[in-house]
């Protein structure tokens, strides 16, 4: 995979360091880990799921955990038996799943069903970063604002 070099990008914009970050993280990831399977859905204009295949785990084996922009889905599986198998095609070791949530995005609750665990997540933007309309008013309405006058000096 080819690198990219962001820096001309950090000249020339400012607020947007976190989205550049993630952008050169992605760039440097050399292995794709694909274990668990997971599917993230958009189910309304602010509103997502993530689904994972989680078979053979029970509750107490996984965590889900928030912290700040990070979501982070670990499970601890210590090994049952020693026997010796001949063929193991069922994956049931340690995990450690990484989602980057965007900002103002939060886990609402988590289920798991059927081998299935589901993550519900919400954007919440705060009332006073939603867009706003502002009223246009006359000219007369306009705040009283006292005029400060030059004086004239005589040459």
């Amino acid at each position: 995979m080819r690198a990219f070099n962001f820096s001309p990008l950090y000249r020339s914009s400012i607020g947007f360091d976190r989205a550049l970050d993630l952008l050169e993280n992605a760039s440097k990831v050399t292995t794709i880990d694909n274990w668990p399977s997971y599917d993230i859905v958009k189910i309304g204009e602010d509103t997502y799921r993530i689904t994972m295949a989680v078979a053979g785990f029970s509750q107490d084996e996984l965590s889900v955990t928030q912290h700040q922009n990070m979501l982070l889905v670990t499970s601890e599986k210590a090994s049952e038996d020693n026997a010796q198998y001949l063929h193991r095609g069922i994956a049931g070791g340690s995990f450690q799943r990484r989602f980057h949530l965007a900002d103002h995005v939060r886990v609402t609750g988590a289920a798991m069903e059927n081998g299935l665990l589901t993550i519900n997540l919400e954007r919440d933007i705060p009332e006073e970063m939603k867009p706003r309309r502002i009223e246009i008013g006359q000219a007369t309405d306009r705040p009283n604002v006292p005029q400060i006058e030059a004086r004239k000096q005589a040459a």
